[in-house]
């Protein structure tokens, strides 16, 4: 019909079947390395679930960048009408808001752990026969340092509820006070992602105006940022696991702390993989221009919905 747009179709691929393939693969893999190396009845023995999950890994990544330089190359072609490009928009939307329930659901965790699962094992409410059978002299507190089953003396004084030998950590990462916070590292972690949002800002409104020099510059800072961000969080678990006794192993503290940090710490790492893939289009290729830049767009709107989460986790894992 007269001017009716044209919606491009492109050819059939079977790049769709790889990557399901290699996202099954890698959960597969990921869910036997953690059952046979940090779970209650593992004992480590298993080597093929590393393997399994590397393989997977690197197949998701070669998928990914086969895909994404097709949707690239078709893009610069000119075959990516308004309506599409729209499309996509609505895509990185959703995508987005399925990595908000994602989150809301852990969180949703450390709150049931915090406000129902541990009071109720201390006995608090209509609870106080499961607290006087199983766990006897355990009393809750959080950061939960002290596990039930180390309260009533270890797996031998409690079988029936046996839930594995988990230690406490010695200390925790709480906020230690406005005296201590120049030696906390999350106020670090927390400078650099905030900041990183910042100049990522400041680098789209250059890119609006045709500024190439300057978006290249603050898009440069902005991961420089984001991967301080990435050295800060590597040693602090480094900290936890060396000096705290903070671990996988040490209860539901340590397993909700490295769940909500270390799920938190590989959307950064997609996210600066995104801007670190929009920054060589821009400086290589010279890709972008105020009127075409949705590559850069999904890249920075995801960045802000990470920063964003890392506020909500700080204030919920580490200060409150």
């Amino acid at each position: 019909m007269e001017g009716q747009q044209s919606y491009y179709v492109p050819e059939s691929s079977k790049l769709a079947i790889c990557m399901a393939t290699a996202v099954a693969v890698l959960i597969y893999g990921a869910a036997g390395f953690l059952n046979n190396t940090h779970a209650t009845y593992g004992d480590g023995s298993d080597s093929t679930s590393g393997w399994l999950l590397l393989i997977g890994l690197a197949g998701f990544c070669a998928v990914l960048a086969v895909w994404f330089g097709k949707t690239i190359d078709e893009n610069m072609r000119g075959l990516n009408n308004p309506q599409l490009k729209q499309s996509y928009a609505l895509g990185m939307i959703w995508f987005i808001a399925s990595e908000v329930m994602f989150f809301a659901c852990f969180f949703g965790v450390l709150w049931y752990v915090r406000n129902l699962a541990g009071p109720w094992l201390a006995g608090e409410g209509a609870n106080a026969m499961t607290n006087e059978i199983l766990w006897q002299g355990f009393q809750y507190n959080w950061p939960m340092l002290e596990t039930p089953q180390q309260a009533v003396g270890g797996v031998a004084s409690q079988v029936q509820a046996n839930a594995g030998e988990f230690i406490g950590a010695h200390e925790d990462m709480a906020f230690p006070g406005f005296a201590g916070l120049l030696n906390w590292i999350p106020f670090w972690n927390t400078s650099a992602l905030l900041a990183s949002s910042f100049t990522v800002h400041i680098a789209h409104g250059a890119l609006k105006n045709n500024q190439r020099s300057k978006f290249n510059l603050w898009l440069g800072i902005s991961l420089a940022l984001a991967f301080i961000f990435v050295a800060l969080q590597v040693y602090e678990y480094y900290e936890a696991y060396a000096h705290l006794g903070l671990t996988l192993e040490s209860g539901i503290y340590g397993s909700t702390f490295f769940i909500l940090t270390g799920f938190h710490g590989f959307h950064v790492c997609m996210g600066a993989i995104m801007l670190t893939v929009q920054w060589l289009r821009s400086v290589g290729k010279n890709h972008f221009s105020a009127e075409d830049q949705f590559g850069f767009e999904a890249s920075s709107w995801y960045w802000h919905f990470v920063d964003v989460v890392w506020v909500g986790l700080v204030l919920f894992v580490y200060v409150l």
